[in-house]
């Protein structure tokens, strides 16, 4: 763990003078976010990248409150967080002391149980160690999470209790990555022998076991679809990739599934609406497979024929070793140009003013290099990225790309799954580039969600860190607006003020760009945006009638017409 996200305040104060004397010792650097929601989004976004543990702090009352979004979004995407928030003095509890937050005031050791695994308030120095060990157990072992604890002021200005072994918590904490349920394993083994048409569906907790995924792809000459929040973690160019199902997905993937294969194995994934297109009866049906260590997971498939429970790469490699080398199944290729899934290949092309979204994710796609990180922020950005980018991305296997531009869980594409904040990729972006000094990190988002946190442009400025902000400006709410119009409801609401984003980062010593058309694009400097030290921004003023793939929502919702 290098970065603390977060942003001081008097309640919190001796923790973060123990960071100033431990950064001068080389230990862990404080990171200052701007409104502490986007302090749980960039410390979101580094453990996503890292595999480490993510930790962000505040102060209590408002400090605390205003982490809850972060701490909700990281529940429902079983993100290792560790979150820490002051409180007044213990003898001032009670007393309506300043932003206290304890149980005779703002409760936030209660909301935030509800949105985490484990939250505490400390009240003694002595429960420090043990209550801190439970924290971690909550954020660090299946299923993963975010853990809280609520300290006072003066426990935090007081020696450390006992029971305080760090060692010995690192010991403890390392789970075993390797159990599986044989049985099941080998029943899974023999429904793969018996199959002639299997679909593999990856999901987002496959991140570590891509490498033996795709050899077990080879061996069984099986295709594949992936959830949106897995499509990063393949290479979208494999000649066995069927296209994303769910949210902002193909109609290839879909269709795959209508073909009726005799055999679908799901690794991964918890089947919530956006990864499952709205819990499409193609997908979950009598012929499932589902390989997961997640119970929660795995209780969301009872119509499944088997249930693997165990460490997905351990399943994984297990099946490699029982199965001889073989070649696959004759499949299509992926369309050299990146386009061959879409439903508008022509969009994806297009030349027109004002710009495609297709069109710019087209540009981001042959611009950016193969190890880019890209963030999508909820909304048309996620639907346009998880639809359109294909970067070439070198990966068939986790093992070809080298070990310093790939980290355990690292992804080529990060968005938010199910509780989906907006703004959030702002802040993620900023915990991304942390966790990979270097690297390239492309933000993609809207000009609703930069309003709503576009300050935290200035942490990565601060910091130094080569992220390119790409606002699809189109004055509005793009997603409500186009849901409006495809269910014929009231247009109300959806209208944003016509802001130039470029002169807004040009105010706070950001290079930024305005972009009219494809040519703008092309003219950029791209090498130079992609590595330079501190972020640039791109206002891309597309077409704001361009209307997402996003049927598959509103059919969820009922109000498709």
């Amino acid at each position: 763990m290098e970065y603390v996200f977060g942003i001081p305040g008097g309640a919190i104060e001796p923790l973060y003078d123990a960071l100033a004397r431990s950064e001068r010792r080389g230990g862990p650097r404080a990171v200052i976010a701007r409104h502490e929601a986007g302090a749980a989004y960039m410390a979101d976004g580094y453990a996503r990248e890292s595999g480490k543990l993510g930790v962000c702090i505040a102060t209590s009352g408002p400090g605390a409150t205003n982490l809850i979004t972060g701490v909700a979004c990281a529940r429902e995407n079983r993100v290792p967080m560790l979150v820490i928030t002051g409180q007044p003095p213990l003898h001032s509890f009670g007393r309506a002391a300043l932003q206290e937050s304890s149980c005779t005031g703002i409760d936030t050791v209660a909301m935030i149980r509800h949105c985490a695994g484990f939250s505490s308030l400390v009240s003694h120095p002595d429960q420090l160690g043990r209550k801190l060990f439970r924290a971690l157990m909550a954020a660090l072992r299946t299923p993963q999470g975010p853990a809280h604890l609520s300290i006072p002021v003066d426990l935090l200005r007081a020696p450390a209790g006992s029971g305080f072994d760090l060692d010995r918590m690192g010991a403890l904490l390392a789970e075993p990555s390797s159990l599986v349920d044989a049985a099941a394993v080998e029943r899974l083994h023999d429904a793969l022998d018996q199959a002639r048409r299997p679909v593999f569906l990856i999901g987002e907790g496959c991140g570590e076991a891509i490498a033996p995924l795709m050899r077990l792809l080879a061996q069984t000459g099986a295709e594949f679809i992936t959830t949106p929040d897995a499509k990063g973690c393949i290479n979208p160019r494999h000649p066995a990739f069927r296209g994303v199902i769910g949210f902002g997905g193909h109609a290839s993937a879909i269709a795959l599934l209508r073909k009726s294969p005799d055999l679908i194995v799901a690794f991964g994934t918890g089947f919530g609406e956006l990864s499952s297109a709205g819990w499409s009866d193609a997908l979950l049906c009598e012929r499932l497979i589902h390989v997961d260590a997640n119970d929660e997971h795995l209780s969301r498939t009872p119509m499944a024929r088997l249930h693997v429970r165990g460490c997905i790469a351990g399943v994984c490699e297990q099946l490699v070793a029982r199965r001889a080398d073989a070649e696959g199944a004759a499949i299509l290729p992926f369309g050299e140009s990146g386009d061959a899934l879409l439903d508008d290949a022509r969009a994806f092309h297009s030349d027109a003013v004002p710009i495609k979204p297709q069109r710019l994710m087209n540009a981001l796609t042959q611009h950016c290099p193969p190890h880019t990180r890209f963030v999508a922020d909820t909304g048309n950005s996620m639907i346009w990225a998880v639809h359109c980018l294909a970067p070439r991305d070198r990966r068939t296997t986790a093992s070809r790309v080298p070990a310093d531009q790939r980290r355990p869980r690292g992804s080529w594409l990060r968005v938010t799954m199910d509780f989906a904040p907006m703004g959030w990729a702002i802040g993620a972006a900023v915990g991304i580039a942390s966790a990979q000094p270097g690297v390239p990190v492309v933000c993609i988002t809207g000009d609703g969600s930069y309003l709503m946190s576009g300050q935290e442009i200035t942490v990565a400025a601060e910091l130094g860190l080569p992220v390119l902000y790409v606002i699809l400006n189109d004055g509005a709410l793009g997603m409500v607006k186009h849901g409006q119009r495809l269910a014929g409801a009231e247009p109300i609401g959806t209208e944003l003020p016509r802001v130039d984003y470029a002169l807004m980062a040009r105010a706070m010593g950001i290079a930024g760009h305005v972009i009219h058309s494809a040519a703008d694009m092309a003219a950029l400097d791209w090498p130079t945006m992609l590595s330079r030290r501190g972020p640039t921004l791109l206002d891309v003023r597309i077409d704001g009638d361009e209307v997402p793939p996003m049927g598959l929502r509103l059919r969820t919702l009922g109000s498709a017409q």
